[in-house]
């Protein structure tokens, strides 16, 4: 009887807020994508068709999943990470162009993206080398080597010209931070993307004279622990960071990028040229931030969103999917999908921390950091509060390999931590 309990320890709790999401998410492709008053819900022609058969062969991906013992992740993440790094170089080879990133493979009449698949195999290589024994975080020369495992498929994903799946293995610093990674490298990561931003938004003249004035103070009360040079090669730092992010801006990125941010930043000041920005590459944007207004306290109703009906959001139920919620279900609904999230969250980190290996640890940190970025940056695109990058909202947007990728990556921690369980 003990045998066949065993197999059913799982932490329900964290699968019950899957399929949440899972569901939910589903109800508003549907809405979103669906075309006149008559719904054929096996209608495979149709997004909410084939998400609904995609969900259906997530159900089996869960079940082999579970059914691996939990070792094999451990012992093959190394195996796992070669295998994904090589789908992403294949990609230059044979991958299909789509709206401009060459991320996708075309098998038959269904495309397979490995970017989002990656993901999960970091975090399980990350995982398997800061566990090591012989690791130490604090090496600089360990430091080096699990960055190098991070950025080289974040270099393959971005020359595929995916920007948005490339900010996410950004993730991957909470989780090392978590396993003792020096705060220094907190502080100058934040350090430099404040003069970064600041620099586009106030000159960088001005940023990089603030930098050096905030430096020279700081110097002139701690002498003691600081030396004059050490202050200088600062300065230098964040005057050559401050004048070189306007050179990036104005010489390196394409003129859409250049909009995007100048958009998100409000550096356009002509009223003529930002109603322009709304009707062209603003224009998802734009649509996107009238459907949530319009959807008040309550929402306007399941399937009786007229700005979602009416299609105004091209291509809604992928990456603006966060924009038919808004609309149908309001502000309550609104906050239900994030206040769903924030628990599943929640839930990884805490799980986590009961881990008896480092691994399992680790990769759930892996896990909860990913999914947070997805969630932090999808929502916070769609409502205009972070510049448009293209990334897809996790158990939610319209996609196999996204629904997919995410289950792979949430179910391995839950049997590996069903092993903590059933080991207890």
């Amino acid at each position: 009887m003990r045998e066949t309990n065993r197999y059913f320890k799982f932490d329900w709790i964290t699968i019950i807020l899957f399929l949440l999401l899972t569901g939910f998410g589903w109800l508003n492709i549907l809405s979103a994508s669906h075309i006149g008053t008559d719904i054929n819900y096996l209608d495979f022609s149709q997004p909410y068709g084939k998400q609904l058969a995609f969900i259906f062969l997530s159900f089996v991906l869960i079940v082999l999943l579970l059914s691996i013992d939990a070792k094999f992740y451990e012992r093959f993440s190394s195996v796992i990470y070669i295998v994904s790094m090589l789908s992403l170089v294949g990609l230059f080879i044979f991958g299909k162009n789509v709206n401009g990133a060459t991320s996708w493979y075309a098998i038959g009449g269904m495309t397979l993206q490995p970017s989002e698949f990656a993901k999960a195999a970091t975090a399980l290589a990350v995982a398997k080398y800061v566990s090591d024994l012989n690791t130490d975080i604090n090496n600089l020369g360990d430091q080096l080597r699990t960055f190098t495992l991070i950025v080289i498929p974040a270099l393959l994903v971005l020359l595929q010209n995916d920007t948005g799946s490339t900010v996410v293995y950004g993730a991957f610093f909470f989780v090392l931070y978590r396993e003792g990674l020096p705060k220094i490298y907190l502080y100058i990561g934040l350090s430099l993307i404040l003069i970064a931003v600041f620099s586009l938004k106030f000159g960088a003249p001005i940023i990089a004279s603030i930098v050096g004035v905030i430096c020279l103070i700081v110097y002139f009360f701690n002498r003691k622990k600081m030396r004059l040079l050490q202050i200088l090669f600062i300065i230098g730092i964040s005057t050559a960071l401050s004048f070189g992010v306007k050179f990036f801006y104005e010489s390196i990125l394409k003129p859409h990028q250049q909009d995007r941010i100048s958009l998100w930043l409000r550096l356009e000041k002509d009223p003529q040229k930002l109603e322009q920005m709304k009707r062209t590459f603003a224009y998802n944007l734009n649509e996107s931030e009238k459907a949530i207004s319009s959807g008040g306290f309550t929402g306007r109703g399941f399937l009786q969103g007229t700005r979602t009906t009416g299609k105004f959001v091209p291509e809604q139920h992928t990456d603006y999917i966060f924009s038919t919620v808004g609309e149908e279900w309001g502000f309550l609904g609104s906050t239900f999908v994030v206040v769903l999230f924030v628990l599943l969250i929640i839930r990884v980190l805490h799980l986590a921390e009961l881990q008896k290996s480092q691994f399992s640890r680790v990769y759930g940190y892996g896990v909860a950091a990913i999914i947070f970025m997805h969630f932090f940056i999808n929502i916070g695109m769609v409502m205009g509060l972070i510049p448009t990058i293209g990334i897809p909202l996790p158990m939610f947007s319209y996609g196999g390999s996204g629904l997919w990728a995410f289950t792979i990556l949430l179910f391995i921690f839950i049997k590996l931590d069903s092993n903590r369980i059933n080991e207890w």
